[in-house]
């Protein structure tokens, strides 16, 4: 593995730590996470809808450019969402 390869994993794995830490110690993060996924899954540019009102809504920051950790959350919800479809 690459040096930069290793530095951006390091990144991501130190990112997804503060990120766990936080729904960890909030458990209603994840409540609101996905409330607010339901609510704008279906509107254009969801992701961005999704992320900035998860950002005003927890202690959750995602920035305006998302990092590979940023990118797995959202890629999260949307799985958690298709594992609930596919329950109905």
């Amino acid at each position: 593995m690459s040096t930069s390869s290793e530095g951006r994993q390091a990144r991501m794995i130190d990112e997804l730590r503060v990120f766990i830490k936080k729904v960890l110690s909030d458990p209603t993060i994840a409540v609101k996470s996905m409330e607010i996924a339901r609510k704008h899954r279906s509107d254009p540019n969801a992701d961005e809808i999704i992320a900035r009102e998860i950002s005003a809504n927890t202690n959750i920051r995602i920035p305006e450019n998302w990092s590979e950790a940023d990118r797995m959350f959202l890629d999260i919800i949307h799985d958690v969402l298709d594992d609930e479809e596919a329950l109905y």
